[in-house]
C-alpha cells in the first residue's frame, strides 16, 4: 500500500514482528495507564464498594471499563476483525482449580496492597512508593511460581481440576450461544453502567478513562491478532496482562537483556509512562511512602499473595478478568467471580477490624448546682 497509511504486512517488513508488537504493546499501555490514571480504574476499589451495598464512581467506573472491552472484543470478532479461537485462554488446557483458589487468592492479597497488578504499576507512576515496592514483590513472587520454588504449589492446585481447550472452555460455547449474544450480554452491561454514570454527573475524564480503559485492552487484542495474522510464522494471539509481563521484565533486568522485544516487553514501560502522563495533566503527583509499622508487613504479604495468585490464576485482574472475559473464557469468569469473593472477605477480615469504633456519646453535663441562699448573720 502506497500513502501516508500502510498495512500490516508493510510495517511487519520494514521493522520486523517484534518492533511492531512492541511498538503495538507500548501504544496500547499508553492508552490504557493514561485513562486508568484519570478515571481512577481499580478493581479493588470496585469490590470495596460492592460488598459495602454501593454503587458508587469505583464500581461504576469498573463496570463501564469491563462491558466496554466485552463490547468492542466481541464487535471485532462479528466484524471478522479478529479470531480469539486460538488464545490460549481457549485453545489450551485450563485448570479450575487454579481458576477459583488463585483469584481468591489474588483478591486477597490486592486487598493487601490496595491495588491489583495494573494498579500497583499506575500508582508507581504517581511517585506511590508502597506501589512500587509492592510491584516488584509481586513480580519476584510471579517468576517463582512459574518457574521457580513455587512453582510445584502452583502446578499441584492447579492438576486438581483441568478442563481441555476448545469449546469445553469458552463460556459461549457451553451456552450453545454465539458472539452476537455474548455482544448482547455485554451491551446491557454497558447500558447500566451508562445510566449509572450519566446519574452521578460524571466529568469528562471519567466517561473518557473508563471508556479508554476497555477499548485498550480490547484494542490489545486485535493488535495482537492483526500483527501474527500477517506475520510470516503465526503463533497463538495474546491480550493485555500484567502477570506475565511483570515476571518478564524482572528476568530481562536480571540475566536476560538480549531476548528480542515483544507486547509484553512494550506494554509495561507504556502504561508507566501514559500514568505518568495522566498524573501530571491532572497534577496529581505525589511522593509517598508508608505511613507506619503496619502497613509495610501487610503490602508485603499482599504482594506475595497476588503474584502466587495471578500465575495460579492464569492472570491478573486485568489479565484473567477483563481480557480473558471479553472472550468468554470459562476459567476467566471463575477467576473474576474468585476475586471478587476474596477482595470481599478481605476487606472485612483486615480493613473492618482496622475501622476506628464510633466514639460514646458524650454523657450529660451535670446540671449546676443551685446558689445557696444567704446565711442570716448571728
Amino acid at each position: 500500500m502506497n500513502g501516508a497509511v500502510m498495512d500490516w504486512t508493510d510495517w511487519i517488513e520494514r521493522f520486523g514482528e517484534p518492533g511492531v508488537l512492541a511498538v503495538s504493546g507500548l501504544l496500547t499501555g499508553l492508552a490504557f495507564g493514561f485513562f486508568a490514571q484519570r478515571s481512577r480504574f481499580c478493581l479493588r476499589a470496585a469490590v470495596i464498594e460492592f460488598w459495602h451495598g454501593k454503587f458508587g464512581d469505583k464500581l461504576t467506573v469498573w463496570l463501564l471499563a469491563f462491558a466496554t472491552a466485552v463490547v468492542a472484543v466481541q464487535l471485532f470478532v462479528v466484524s471478522g476483525l479478529l479470531d480469539v479461537s486460538t488464545a490460549r485462554q481457549l485453545s489450551s488446557r485450563g485448570s479450575l482449580s487454579g481458576a477459583l483458589i488463585g483469584g481468591l487468592i489474588f483478591g486477597v492479597g490486592m486487598v493487601m496492597t490496595r491495588g491489583c497488578a495494573s494498579r500497583l504499576l499506575v500508582l508507581s507512576a504517581n511517585g506511590n512508593l508502597r506501589a512500587l515496592l509492592s510491584g516488584l514483590i509481586f513480580a519476584v513472587t510471579a517468576q517463582a511460581s512459574l518457574s521457580g520454588v513455587l512453582s510445584p504449589w502452583r502446578e499441584t492446585i492447579a492438576g486438581w481440576w483441568v478442563v481441555d481447550g476448545g469449546p469445553a472452555r469458552s463460556l459461549l460455547a457451553l451456552m450453545g450461544v454465539g458472539p452476537m449474544d455474548g455482544l448482547a450480554f455485554a451491551a446491557v452491561w454497558l447500558v447500566t453502567a451508562l445510566f449509572f454514570a450519566y446519574y452521578s454527573g460524571w466529568g469528562f475524564w471519567k466517561w473518557a478513562g473508563g471508556i479508554g480503559t476497555g477499548l485498550a485492552v480490547a484494542l490489545a487484542w486485535l493488535a495482537t491478532y492483526q500483527v501474527l495474522a500477517h506475520s510470516f510464522e503465526p503463533v497463538q494471539i495474546q491480550g493485555m496482562t500484567f502477570s506475565g509481563p511483570s515476571a518478564e521484565w524482572l528476568m530481562r533486568v536480571l540475566s536476560n537483556p538480549n531476548d528480542p522485544w515483544n507486547f509484553d516487553l512494550g506494554l509495561m514501560p507504556g502504561v508507566f509512562l501514559g500514568s505518568l502522563i495522566g498524573a501530571l495533566v491532572g497534577r496529581d503527583w505525589k511522593l509517598e511512602g508508608f505511613g507506619g509499622g503496619y502497613t509495610m508487613p501487610r503490602y508485603i504479604i499482599g504482594a506475595v499473595l497476588m503474584g502466587f495468585g495471578s500465575m495460579l490464576a492464569g492472570g491478573c485482574a486485568v489479565g484473567a478478568g477483563m481480557t480473558g472475559g471479553a472472550i468468554f473464557a470459562v476459567t476467566a469468569w471463575v477467576t473474576l467471580v474468585g476475586m471478587w469473593v476474596g477482595g470481599g472477605v478481605a476487606d472485612r477480615m483486615f480493613d473492618g477490624a482496622h475501622k476506628p469504633a464510633p466514639a460514646p456519646a458524650p454523657s450529660p453535663e451535670p446540671a449546676p448546682l443551685a446558689a445557696s441562699a444567704p446565711t442570716a448573720a448571728p
